[in-house]
């Protein structure tokens, strides 16, 4: 099923893109017409696949031949985003008579590009065809009927438990606590001298760390030395007795140097042919199988067949929480390894490590004794000490924002287009879904009630990873060693107190998404640098990364819809930023960046230009919140939704008029003279969700009154400077949730003008009155969040019975 999930978008913006610019591609037109349907046809077999997936376990044919059809889905992607990039700046320079000659320079190279690009086409479409012939090809070979809904969900727990539990595979040992004695008997076992194979049995309740330790073990260094073949499978309760056998074998394969011949159909195999494969391959080896998770002896009787009894050392370990499987009778030499509950202390550093993961698992004098009262009703129970522990880790270390989640979603083309609706709006209704199913839970909302934060439980959080990391959807990095997934369409890389390691561009030749995070302070000065070779780059994340300038292939990432540099040491844009023709979300939040450069204008799809800063050592001061310089016909942009916050210069003002799509809205540097024309610009912004402006300097005024006309859905409304009086259309701000009030100086009693605002729920002011008493005498009914600071003057809050009862 994920692997479906993880295509499907991918498979929707391609048709698309071919559907709709198939008339632009005339060399290659039949090429598309051919891949459009092979797409179509690619589409219907993995969502036969997803649904067959839920009841019945997908056969490793068809697993292959999904992997085969996610690689050939990306490679289209690929090449369609590049020529569309080629294309529209074709078309940028169509109708400029000042650039013909340049259009006789490039268009050579423009035939070149699209002959390369039409011979990699073709290519694809070979690829595809060799898949299997075509009547065979996009069917999923399902083992007897349809079984029933109770069944399905069986089965789908089953497959849940069994990536859970593959999952451990990837943990690493400082995550492990209280395993280092156990493990030491476990090898010992594994390497003794006994050279007839033997049965080493892990037992122990659920959740009590055995497939923890097994895979720890399983990936140690002096195991793969010591083992010639391992192979790890998990298998249900319920299975087809052939199953384990071809999971043994594409186990055996994948880590082995020999390859699997690419013709033998393991689907159509007969049980005896199976049999006579794996014997034949582990006869003349040492070998170590891990089978975990099971539930009764006729697992034992199925598979032990084909294990022969080699004398070579060889060794099959399982793990069972059933006593009686443990102590089976194997007919071959066994050691029972029973496992204990951890003790206290041990609990402890585990509970810790995961509790608070930014503290480097310290604990805080002040919750010790709140921490040891939760883990000891854990009773030494490791799967329950670390839920408990990631359930209540600090928030900082798993906030995901929805608006950065969005951008995200949008610039990796998750959003599926819906006519007449805003891409933002329908990835909304996606996080809803996911909150409603319980993948994401509520950390904080804005005024207006809408989740403003998220988090994701740890134990899904791991459970994602592991499929992800299976499907190459993503890889993760320490930044000290080399990412070596070849074909990975997204990296993580987690710098941890040094220099990232450079890494092989052929590894990340086909990354379309880069996130670098700085785990630790120590890690944050040290990280100077990035790594290179990301041609196809879509997003590009550097929040809290103190590099200083961007790389000069920046502007060569003809792809890139997303980049955040928030918290960076980045001073300046390249002066071609222009070139990122595809660029939808620019985030510059707190850089040291002054101005943007002209080239800026040409971002014609940028959805979203986020600049604002603040001045941290100064949070009442008026010059607390700051802003870049932006070219006036930035205005220009039409695709604009967010402009936060950007100063004011020239006639941007009068220019400001154009962006009648914008919905979020922060200016700067706003003088008196500029009133008519801001108020008739805002006028116009019948999307328009959130206002904030600021004047000059505080002693110039924000003059607003000549505003006629105010955005119906405006729910955010900030003031930055000196106020005369409140407008009157104050009043009419219904849908209005929070109102800041910053330097305004009042100095006549305001709050009858909003005091009846039937929405409002957050009302920050700072130095707004100058008067000496404030009288809160009737309304306020939806108020939850009072702030006043910094009002010198006053000295008495007045506030009846019944006024602000939601406070």
């Amino acid at each position: 099923m994920e692997l479906s999930i993880s295509l499907d978008p991918i498979m929707g913006k391609v048709v698309s893109v071919l559907e709709n610019e198939a008339s632009l591609l005339a060399e290659v037109v039949a090429e598309i017409d051919e891949i459009k349907l092979e797409l179509k046809a690619i589409r219907a077999f993995l969502e036969d696949a997803a649904d067959t997936s839920l009841g019945v376990p997908i056969s490793e044919t068809d697993k292959q031949r999904v992997e085969s059809v996610r690689d050939i889905a990306y490679q289209v992607e690929d090449v369609v985003d590049e020529f569309m990039y080629h294309f529209n700046k074709q078309q940028h320079w169509r109708g400029k008579t000042s650039r013909f000659f340049l259009k006789l320079i490039h268009f050579p190279k423009h035939l070149l590009v699209k002959h390369r690009e039409a011979l990699q086409l073709h290519d694809i479409n070979k690829r595809i065809k060799s898949i299997a012939e075509r009547n065979q090809r996009y069917r999923v070979s399902l083992s007897g009927s349809r079984q029933s809904d109770e069944q399905m969900r069986g089965q789908y727990h089953n497959n849940w438990v069994k990536n859970l539990s593959e999952s451990t595979l990837f943990f690493k040992d400082e995550d492990l606590v209280g395993i280092n004695k156990a493990q030491t008997e476990l090898l010992g076992c594994l390497m003794d001298q006994e050279l007839q194979r033997t049965v080493i049995s892990v037992v122990g309740m659920g959740g009590i760390g055995k497939t923890t330790l097994v895979a720890n073990t399983f990936n140690r260094q002096v195991i793969k030395q010591h083992f010639d073949c391992r192979a790890w499978i998990t298998v249900s309760q319920q299975y087809v007795v052939t199953e384990p056998f071809k999971c043994i074998i594409k186990e055996l394969y994948g880590k082995a140097k020999e390859k699997m011949d690419p013709l033998i159909n393991l689907d159509s195999m007969s049980y005896r042919d199976l049999v006579e494969a794996l014997v034949n391959f582990l006869q003349p080896r040492r070998y170590l199988i891990v089978v975990d998770d099971v539930w009764n002896t006729n697992l034992w009787q199925d598979i032990s067949i084909a294990l022969p009894a080699n004398m070579n050392g060889s060794r099959i370990l399982l793990t069972t929480r059933k006593e009686d499987v443990a102590s089976f009778e194997f007919g071959v030499v066994k050691h029972i390894f029973p496992l204990k509950h951890l003790p206290f202390e041990e609990s402890m550093t585990l509970f810790c490590k995961k509790a608070f993961v930014g503290k480097g698992g310290q604990c805080p004098p002040y919750l010790e004794s709140s921490a040891r009262n939760l883990v000891a009703k854990c009773q030494g129970l490791p799967l329950a000490i670390v839920a408990l522990g990631s359930l209540m880790a600090s928030k900082k270390d798993y906030e995901i924002k929805q608006k950065r989640l969005i951008r995200l979603w949008m610039a990796e083309g998750f959003v599926e287009p819906l006519k007449e609706t805003l891409p933002e709006v329908v990835a909304e209704r996606y996080i809803s879904e996911l909150i409603c199913r319980g993948l994401l839970q509520v950390e904080s909302r804005n005024p207006s009630g809408r989740p403003k934060a998220f988090k994701m439980h740890d134990i899904l959080r791991e459970f994602s990873v592991s499929i992800s990391k299976s499907i190459k959807f993503v890889a993760k990095s320490d930044g000290k060693e080399e990412v070596e997934d070849d074909g990975i369409r997204r990296c993580s890389i987690e710098a941890k107190g040094n220099e990232m390691k450079a890494t092989r561009k052929t590894a990340l030749s086909r990354v379309c998404s880069l996130f670098v995070f700085a785990v630790n302070e120590t890690s944050k000065s040290s990280v100077n640098r990035l790594p290179s070779g990301f041609k196809l780059m879509g997003v590009l994340d550097l929040e809290d990364i103190p590099i200083k300038e961007l790389p000069d292939e920046l502007v060569d990432l003809f792809n890139l819809r997303y980049l955040n540099l928030t918290r960076t040491q980045v001073k300046e844009l390249p002066k071609s930023i222009g070139k990122l023709y595809n660029l939808q979300s620019l985030i510059m939040k707190e850089t040291q960046i002054k101005e943007l450069p002209s080239g800026i204008v040409k971002l014609k799809n940028l959805r979203y230009l986020v600049a604002y800063g603040y001045n941290a050592e100064k949070p009442t001061a008026f010059d607390y919140w700051f802003g870049p310089v932006v070219p006036s016909n930035i205005c220009l942009l039409d695709n604009l939704q967010v402009l936060m916050a950007v100063e004011s210069r020239g006639d941007f003002i009068k220019q400001l008029s154009k962006l009648t799509q914008v919905r979020d809205l922060d200016v700067i540097n706003l003088k008196e003279t500029d009133e008519e024309n801001l108020c008739f610009a805002i006028g116009k912004m019948m999307q328009l969700q959130s206002l904030r402006v600021k004047s000059c300097n505080e002693d110039e005024q924000v003059k607003m009154e000549a505003l006629k006309s105010v955005p119906p859905d405006l729910q955010k409304l900030a003031l930055f400077g000196k106020l005369e009086k409140v407008p009157q259309w104050f009043n009419s701000l219904d849908n209005l949730t929070g109102l800041d009030l910053y330097w305004s100086r009042l100095r006549d009693d305001f709050l009858p003008h909003i005091q009846a605002l039937p929405n409002l729920r957050e009302l920050e002011l700072l130095n707004a009155y100058e008067g000496e008493r404030l009288y809160f005498l009737e309304g306020f009914q939806n108020l939850k969040i009072l702030k006043i600071v910094a009002c010198p003057q006053l000295k008495e809050i007045v506030i009846d019975k019944g006024v602000m009862s939601a406070l």
